[in-house]
């Protein structure tokens, strides 16, 4: 007959609650409101705007309100599928463990509006959407799908790990600060096409 001593119980207890830690309550409401905060700086920054400030633009190398909304809107649908995708792959406990912290230099290099990149171009804008109103709903689509997510989630999201195309791996609770981040960062370019010369009153 098999002896299950109590140090190996312990071990599978031990193993159990690791393999069942979700989000502390802590970095649940931090990353709620930092969702919420940024979709509703988002849904003021597009609001009430004329068909010629939704669409004029600064320059011809930089984009309008319309370009902007729309790179956010198809990078918020994108990057959600991938934190799906993510999650529904294996957990990656050992890359997870190197990436503690990681998101504060995300963060701050998000926030920095003075450092330019180039979109990849399947967040490009192309004129997906007709008009504000449906640029402005899927962005919200995605955004809502994401909180709800947060709010609700009992998974081990520390532990799943997917790679950003500018910071590396990062882990699933990780990219929905970048998310968030990353409408900021283009909330403050709205801002700046607003406070352009020649954009219309």
């Amino acid at each position: 007959m098999r002896i299950i001593t109590v140090a190996a119980l312990a071990a599978g207890c031990a193993l159990s609650a690791l393999a069942a830690e979700t989000l502390s309550q802590h970095d649940r409401e931090f990353a709620l409101s930092a969702l919420h905060a940024s979709r509703k700086q988002f849904l003021d920054a597009t609001s009430g705007l004329s068909a010629a400030q939704w669409n004029f633009k600064p320059a011809p190398d930089r984009w309008s309100i319309a370009e902007i909304a729309e790179h956010l809107a198809l990078a918020e649908a994108r990057a959600g599928g991938y934190v799906k995708q993510m999650m529904a792959a294996p957990a990656k406990p050992d890359v997870a463990a190197g990436l503690a912290g990681k998101e504060k230099d995300a963060l701050a290099a998000l926030a920095d509006r003075s450092h330019k990149v180039t979109a990849p171009e399947a967040i490009q804008p192309k004129r997906t959407w007709s008009n504000p109103e449906d640029a402005v709903a899927a962005y919200r689509s995605s955004r809502d799908a994401l909180i709800d997510w947060i709010d609700t989630t009992q998974e081990n999201v520390r532990q799943h790990v997917g790679d950003h195309p500018f910071f590396g791996p990062l882990d699933a609770y990780q990219w929905a600060l970048v998310i968030a981040a990353h409408s900021d960062r283009h909330v403050a370019q709205m801002k700046e096409v607003k406070a352009s010369e020649g954009y219309p009153k």
